[in-house]
């Protein structure tokens, strides 16, 4: 006789598996490039991975699709279960920052899915990056599970559940040029047509290297920037992104003060000098989006960088305006 009671309230366990498909390919290719930003996740929840028994490891992830797939794809042959988190389809190291990568969302996903019910020990693997978010004994005192930290990389896991110690090298936070060079298109198709926008003003309104101007921005700030990152000396993103964006201004000040003989004086230094800040400030501006997808800084760094760095900005900003809009009127 079928116990309908107890088919009612089952806990709900989603199946998956370590295959990706066409449409998951796509997926990724369209959140790499930023189309539809925000609509790449999948639903939170408990989803079983193979055939899992109540002895299988339990990993938690957040519901942004390549968080998501990366660590389903590095588990084939693994029975286990995957708890995902909702995270507003933001990726673990953003989430972990944000949130909603935390201790709140990590007993209210446990509680809801009911794993107590469906497993015998009582162990939850994060990823490494998750750990800013999580305050670990009160994910036991409220849950009865303990939290272990995984490596920082999906892709070390089959190694790392042979022993469940991970090495100094897998808890190494890498972040390479490859890794920055993956940033680069979402960054420039977020800026790309109100950049082409501003360039077609400029071009009516000053000429052709006037036009120029904010697509030196756009490359200095979104993909120069994350190229270059580690090598420019200074310890912040603000100031990496002013030195950057000033020496890419300079060779437009210097054509605005050389190759304008008929211009005032007033106005040849005018114009150099206020695109210098201009464009300086703006690619600095720019450069602060890659802080919160970068391991070079923490959430904390990131505040105080802002309250520090943006009133500077609008300090630059605003006189450069004014010193150009003032010199075009001065003949």
């Amino acid at each position: 006789m079928i116990d309908i009671d107890s088919i009612l309230t089952a806990p709900e366990i989603i199946p998956t598996s370590h295959h990706l498909t066409t449409a998951n390919h796509w997926d990724h290719f369209f959140a790499r490039m930023g189309v539809k930003r925000g609509e790449h996740r999948v639903k939170p929840g408990l989803y079983s991975l193979g055939r899992p028994t109540p002895d299988s490891p339990v990993f938690v992830s957040a519901n942004y699709t390549l968080s998501f797939d990366a660590l389903r794809t590095v588990l084939a042959g693994i029975d286990s279960y995957i708890l995902v988190l909702d995270t507003q389809g933001i990726n673990v190291w953003c989430a972990a920052g944000k949130g909603t990568f935390g201790t709140n969302e990590i007993v209210t996903r446990v509680l809801s899915s009911r794993i107590k019910e469906i497993v015998t020990h009582r162990r939850l693997i994060l990823p490494q990056l998750g750990a800013p978010g999580v305050v670990a004994h009160e994910v036991k005192r409220l849950t009865g599970f303990l939290v272990e930290y995984g490596p920082v990389r999906a892709r070390d896991l089959p190694a790392y559940l042979k022993t469940h110690q991970a090495t100094s090298e897998m808890r190494r936070v890498r972040f390479t040029l490859r890794d920055r060079l993956v940033l680069i298109p979402v960054e420039v198709l977020h800026l790309l047509l109100p950049t082409i926008l501003i360039a077609l003003v400029l071009y009516f309104l000053g000429g052709r290297m006037a036009a120029l101007m904010p697509v030196a921005v756009l490359l200095a700030s979104t993909v120069v920037f994350p190229i270059l990152l580690p090598w420019v000396p200074t310890p912040n993103f603000s100031t990496k992104g002013f030195i950057l964006g000033g020496l890419v201004a300079l060779p437009f000040a210097l054509s605005f003060f050389l190759q304008h003989p008929d211009w005032s004086l007033y106005r040849q230094i005018g114009i150099s000098f206020g695109s210098m800040l201009v464009m300086s400030t703006l690619t600095s501006y720019i450069s602060l989006n890659f802080t919160g997808s970068t391991t070079f800084t923490s959430r904390s760094g990131v505040q105080k960088e802002i309250y520090k760095y943006i009133p500077v900005m609008a300090w630059a900003l605003g006189p450069g305006i004014i010193l150009i809009i003032g010199s075009v009127f001065i003949h």
